[in-house]
């Protein structure tokens, strides 16, 4: 080793370091640290409340209307421009280590950590507040109880009925199925929430539409019907899926952009949101959601009772409902499987028991709710 080379190696401090790139190390140390206040403190309710209402929500709310003057989704060329960079990325620093190119190599490297650190503080920002702020349930003040076989053969009844009238009124091709126009319905989505933010008003926010996804299939594959992204506050769709539960979904993933984290708190505000909209497809898609749901719940727990009320259901009904399996089975993985099987041993957890139980709080708040309606 040469004298000049001993120089350099002792001219390697902190300082030195931090000089290399200063902006990313800045970036990585902010991130780090917001993510150790974030998992320390998510159990301190007010902080997080605080917190959703001053940040997360204005965010929302801001986002929302920002993205929604662009037609298409900037969620997805968000996802692969990120995507792209990433590969771009390793391969680059793969061939600066190769080369020994330390100091670039370094540079390389914390540029894929600090962006990644950033990216996953501000999830936890945007999104993981959500969960540990008031849920909806608790914000809208809803009651929920466990609730008994009967109570849920008769609002599952309620929802295959609601779902034949609905469905009477909706385009169909000629096998039966729901055919509506997919862009009509992207289109008339802003506007969905209205009925159900005056009775919850706790839903309130800008009405922006939900966007569909250009690599839907891509989606298919990996069974993804929609998400919602909170960098952007955008909902984001896959409209290759059947056409029937479209709506249903476009008012789930929209439920996040208004608050609600919890998956299963989504599902019942959609229910909500397409009953209350006006819109017969909306209806329609609305009712086919909460009957799935119903019906599959009802079915574990009795076998009798399912039949009983699936025999009700309009030959329309039961063509969208094998529509929705045929398309779905076109796409089963491993990984599906697995969900499949952890959904399954969910249901299963209930047995045949009667009596009083829960079956998850979307059952749940379904059944409490639409109650007094079903009898």
């Amino acid at each position: 080793m040469t004298n000049m080379e001993t120089a350099e190696k002792k001219r390697i401090t902190p300082r030195a370091v931090w000089r290399l790139c200063p902006a990313r190390h800045a970036v990585l140390l902010m991130s780090l640290a917001w993510l150790a206040a974030y998992f320390l403190l998510r159990g301190n309710k007010a902080l997080m409340i605080a917190l959703c209402r001053t940040l997360v929500r204005p965010w929302h709310a801001f986002a929302g209307k920002l993205f929604s003057v662009v037609p298409f989704s900037v969620t997805e060329w968000i996802i692969l421009f990120l995507a792209a960079l990433g590969v771009a990325l390793l391969i680059l620093l793969a061939a600066q280590l190769v080369r020994r190119r330390w100091a670039k190599a370094y540079r390389t490297s914390m540029t894929i950590l600090s962006v990644s650190a950033a990216l996953f503080a501000l999830f936890c920002l945007w999104w993981g507040v959500l969960y540990y702020s008031d849920s909806f349930t608790e914000q809208a003040r809803l009651e929920r109880r466990d609730i008994s076989v009967q109570e849920l053969e008769t609002v599952t009844g309620y929802f295959a009925a609601q779902a034949n009238a609905a469905g009477e009124h909706v385009e169909r091709d000629e096998n039966g199925v729901f055919a509506a126009d997919k862009d009509a319905i992207f289109r008339r989505s802003a506007g969905i929430y209205e009925g159900a933010e005056q009775t919850f008003p706790c839903l309130a926010a800008p009405a922006v539409r939900a966007k569909p996804v250009l690599l839907s299939r891509l989606l298919s594959y990996i069974r993804y019907t929609g998400f919602f992204f909170p960098y952007t506050a955008e909902a984001n769709l896959n409209a290759d899926s059947p056409a029937c539960l479209l709506p249903s979904t476009i008012a789930h993933e929209l439920a996040h952009l208004r608050g609600v984290a919890r998956e299963d708190e989504a599902n019942f505000c959609a229910v909500v949101a397409c009953m209350e909209s006006g819109d017969e497809e909306y209806r329609y898609s609305g009712a086919l959601l909460a009957y799935i749901y119903l019906g599959n719940a009802l079915y574990s727990a009795d076998y009798d009772a399912w039949r009983e009320v699936y025999s009700t259901l309009s030959e329309e009904v039961r063509a969208d409902l094998r529509a929705n399996n045929d398309y779905w089975a076109r796409f089963e993985t491993a990984a599906a499987d697995v969900s499949e099987k952890v959904y399954e041993s969910f249901l299963q957890t209930y047995g045949d028991e009667r009596g009083m139980q829960s079956y998850g709080a979307c059952v749940d708040l379904l059944t409490v709710y639409y109650l007094p309606a079903a009898e």
